[in-house]
């Protein structure tokens, strides 16, 4: 049995990363296809600019076609260069392992997630595209576990 860190740990030897500061200095010319693969509420809470919402749970059948839940531009990306983002860079490192298995030549998960993009202070954006106060998303991303969630250790 593997705990969840050992799984990322796996998953991360085969997967590519990108820092926050290195996909910022991305111009529009050499811009990647940014897929948040963060739950449609966190997505509308705040995102980057310009990305895309593909939740983790429908990922597969988003990236071919003859899906009810296919992404045309995700599936279009197969050979073009692909960021995939999440909170915390863990759930990006699944996805992108997952992508490269169904034939994707040039994704990268974003390292440390949109809390470490927002702890260099890049912009995010509501649903409403309003930019998001870094405060704000500091509070949004600070972990909220409850007793019963805590290790006895």
């Amino acid at each position: 049995m593997k705990t969840f860190n050992q799984l990322i740990k796996a998953a991360a030897e085969n997967v590519r990363e990108i820092f926050p500061w290195d996909l910022a200095d991305k111009n529009d010319s050499s811009a990647p296809l940014i897929v948040d693969v963060r739950e449609p509420y966190e997505f509308e809470a705040m995102h980057i600019k310009g990305s895309i919402n593909v939740p983790r749970g429908i990922l597969e059948t988003a990236c071919e076609y003859d899906f009810e839940e296919t992404v045309p531009t995700l599936v279009k990306a197969r050979n073009k260069p692909v960021v995939v983002v999440c909170r915390s860079g863990n759930r990006s490192i699944f996805v992108a392992a997952v992508m490269q298995k169904m034939g994707y030549t040039d994704v990268i998960s974003l390292k440390t997630g949109l809390r470490g993009w927002n702890d260099a202070e890049y912009p995010l954006v509501n649903s409403e595209k309003n930019t998001v106060e870094v405060e704000l998303a500091d509070e949004y991303f600070t972990p909220k576990l409850k007793p019963e969630q805590l290790s006895a250790k």
